[in-house]
Order: C-alpha cells, then structure tokens, then sequence
C-alpha cells in the first residue's frame, strides 16, 4: 500500500489511530506505527503491552504492531483480547505504554489503535501522534540494536480483582442485571467483573464476540441501539440494564422501567459517592453535561471544573487539578484511581453499590440526580455552521443572560434554561444541546434555534445525552 502524507494524517488522527482495513490501513502501516511508537517512547520504556478487540482485523493488525516495536528493541507484552479499560489497567499495573487495537463502535470494515504512556497517560496530537505520523510519512530508521523479545501476559482475571477493590461490592443486596454487551468486548469482561459477584445475576444479551455487529449498531449513544436491551430488561424483569459499546469504555444504563438513564446523573452520582469518601475533592465535566452536576459536586462540598468535550481535555484536566473523578455525556467516566483514565465497568460497579445498598428501584434512586430535562445531542448537516451560530446568537439579542465560548458558543438563559452549538472538527456537522427545567420548554428551544438553520442544507440526528 502506497500512502501520501496526506493519506497518513488522514488515518493518524488528533486522539487515535483509525481507517478502513485494506484501503487505509494494514500490516505494513502499523509496523511501521508500531516501530515509530516505540522510538518515541524508547529511553522511558523498554517493553509496551498490547492488547486487541473482537474485529476479524485486530490479531493481525495487532501481531504486525508487535513486530514493528520489536524491530526498535523495545518487548512486546499480548494481553489477547481486551476491553481498552483492560489495556488501561495492564498499561497502569505494568507501568508501561500501551497499544490497544479497535475502531470502537464504528463499522466492522474499520480498525484503529488507541495508544497510551506508561501509566495509561494519553498520546494525542500534541503528546506524540504528530511525531509518529511524520516518521511514517519520512520512513522510520532502522534500529541497530538487538531485537526485542513478546511474551503473553491473561490480565483479564486481575483486572477484575482490581476493578473490584475499588468498589464495595460485597453488601449488596440480590440484583438482576441485564448486560447488553452488542456483540463487543464487555461480552468478554462482564463474566470476569460482575460474574463473579455472589449477589449478582447477569442476564446476557448479545454476549458472543462478533466484530460484524450482526445485531445492532455497539454504540449506545444512539438511542436506537438501547430499544434491545430496554425491551429486555422488561423482559428478563431485571433492576437495571447496562449497555457497553464495542471496545467497552463507555457504560449506559437502563432503569428497571426501560427508560434510559442520562449519563449527566450517572455522572452526578458517581461523583457524590467519590466526594463521600474526600470531600471537597475536585470533579471534572464537560461543558455540555447537565448543571445539576456542578450544584451536586458543590453541594456535597466538591469542587466542579468545567472541561471542554473530549477525553483528551478531561484527562489533562484529572491530571492538572488532581481530581477524583471526571464525566462526560458520552458515557465516559475517568477515574483518579484508574490512572485518571476512563472505564465504563468502573462506573457500573458504582451504580450498581449505590442501587444494592438501598431499597429503592433505580428510577426512584436515580430521580435525585436528575433535576432538568435536555435534548440529547442533535447534529444537522449544514454548509455554513458559523453564519448559522451568528444567525442564532442574533435572534436571542437581550434574552442572553450570559455567554461563553470555551467550547463552541454557550449561552445561558438565566431561567434554567441554556444550549451550547459547537462544531465538528471532522464533519461538517453543527451539534446542538439544550437543557431547560422542563421538556415543554427543551422542545420550544430547540424549535426556535431550528428556524435558524436552513431546512434545504439541514438534516437532522440525535442521540443520548
């Protein structure tokens, strides 16, 4: 395969490495990944764990990886197949860089690494992926040192054992719970973690390792990738449904009634159950996270930080600030303990300790964390996103209480209500969230910013928030 510099930097991307199998990526390419990976890290490191997801791609891709950090002389550690929050842990417990193999939640035909310092500490653009693509565009130097050497290295059984510690788990009462793993890795980690707990019953949906995702789409995020497990959980008549995307860092929940649950209070309750343990510890969220996550962490005697989207941003901030915990709409939860890295089984274990030391169904528990209503994230497909944010900051003149642009443009209304637009970096895409006391109001908010986008460039989509 041929590849441009344009071609490279298309595949090697601000947060990961990720293209199309065969046309973008493939053996040769993550060698040649893998052997720039290991000269920017050698002198700190001398071996670099591995691990991969359930795609027909990822054992090659990731045996190829291999190959291309022993050419520098750095070991190789295959941990098999992983969830990323496992190769998280074998990159904390091994204090040693990291290369996990997965497109997450994107279709079968893709495949990517995400790449992590020793400690499970990020590599982006800014931290090393800018350098690993310049190396491959020019060609990565031959090493004239001895060869490393690979082991194989099951972590599986430890990653529980540790996810385990950090959670008390063991005076709950009996649960029922429903896991739809989408055919993805938390198949894979759900009977090491939650299986092994004596007052938990795991009812499992779509638990066998498939990278083509016959059965529904391992993203949550979108709600039409919830109506599976909503339906089962009334099914299975269990007390909460948990539903993982592909690689299994992100955790949504179900409540016993099938209504999905906002990852802002997930968020919310997370945080008040680290801040019980450290109170006045700091809590990161991101800017499009419910306000009822800043008024609980300050309420419980935290302090809240407000992040822009992205796990790049959280991290840096987890490890600026020192937090205890961080969250984020997308069902990304970080954890000072975790290496201030996320995991969506981490955040789990909470919901499930909180539900399980108490009587309540988790609809009621859950109704103390939910105090406004919101949109989820709606995304149109525009062709001039910055004329229409001009357009719509116009319309609300005098009606603006107070306005920040951290992230996009965010504008609040003073009466509870407030919407961020920001764009995508990568699509052009204009990505809208708004929140307001009630869903009455949510909805006229959002149809009176729609009539401001053009309807003949406009289409519209939406997922969970």
């Amino acid at each position: 395969m041929s590849r441009s510099a344009e071609a490279v930097r298309r595949v090697i991307k601000a947060y990961d490495v990720r293209g199309l199998v065969g046309e973008e990526i493939d053996d040769e390419f993550v060698s040649e990944v893998g052997a720039a990976f290991a000269r920017l890290i050698r002198g700190k490191a001398t071996k670099v764990v591995i691990g991969h997801d359930m795609r027909a791609s990822s054992p090659a891709l990731s045996a190829a990886f291999g190959e291309g950090v022993m050419s520098q002389g750095l070991d190789v550690v295959a941990i098999g197949l992983a969830s990323t929050d496992q190769l998280y842990f074998a990159s904390g417990m091994l204090d040693c860089p990291g290369a996990m193999f997965t497109a997450s939640h994107n279709p079968a035909a893709y495949n990517g690494i995400k790449l992590c310092r020793a400690g499970a500490k990020p590599v982006g653009k800014d931290t090393g992926l800018t350098t690993i693509s310049e190396d491959v565009i020019a060609g990565v130097p031959a090493y004239d040192g001895p060869r490393g050497s690979r082991t194989e290295r099951d972590v599986l059984a430890d990653y529980g054992d540790f996810l385990r510690t950090l959670v008390d788990i063991g005076g709950v009462r009996p649960l029922k719970v429903a896991v739809d793993a989408g055919n993805g890795m938390a198949g894979h980690t759900t009977p090491a973690v939650l299986g092994v707990i004596p007052s938990i019953t795991v009812e499992p949906l779509f638990f066998e390792l498939d990278g083509t995702f016959p059965n529904h789409e391992a993203n949550p995020l979108d709600p039409a990738n919830l109506v599976d497990l909503q339906s089962f959980v009334l099914e299975t008549g269990a007390d909460i449904g948990l539903a993982f995307d592909g690689d299994a860092d992100r955790c949504f929940v179900v409540d016993e009634k099938g209504q999905a649950v906002s990852p802002s209070a997930v968020t919310a309750l997370v945080a008040a159950r680290e801040l019980s343990r450290e109170i006045g510890a700091t809590v990161i969220h991101n800017l499009i996270t419910s306000r009822a996550v800043p008024e609980l962490v300050a309420e419980r005697g935290g302090t809240p930080v407000r992040s822009r989207v992205g796990h790049s941003y959280i991290k840096g901030l987890m490890a600026e600030t020192g937090a205890i915990f961080g969250g984020e709409h997308s069902a990304h939860y970080y954890f000072r303990d975790f290496w201030g890295a996320d995991s969506g089984m981490l955040a789990a274990l909470h919901v499930l300790a909180a539900l399980g030391e108490q009587d309540r169904p988790l609809s009621d528990m859950m109704a103390d964390y939910q105090r406004y209503e919101s949109s989820g994230e709606i995304n149109f497909t525009v062709t001039d996103a910055p004329a229409i944010v001009d357009d719509v900051l116009s319309a609300f003149g005098s009606r603006v209480h107070a306005i920040d642009h951290l992230d996009g443009v965010t504008v609040d209304l003073g009466d509870g209500s407030w919407f961020n637009l920001r764009m995508s970096n990568t699509e052009p895409l204009l990505r809208l969230n708004v929140e307001a006391r009630t869903l009455e109001d949510v909805q006229a908010l959002v149809d009176e910013i729609g009539t401001h986008i053009p309807s003949e460039t406009a289409s519209e989509t939406k997922e969970l928030t």
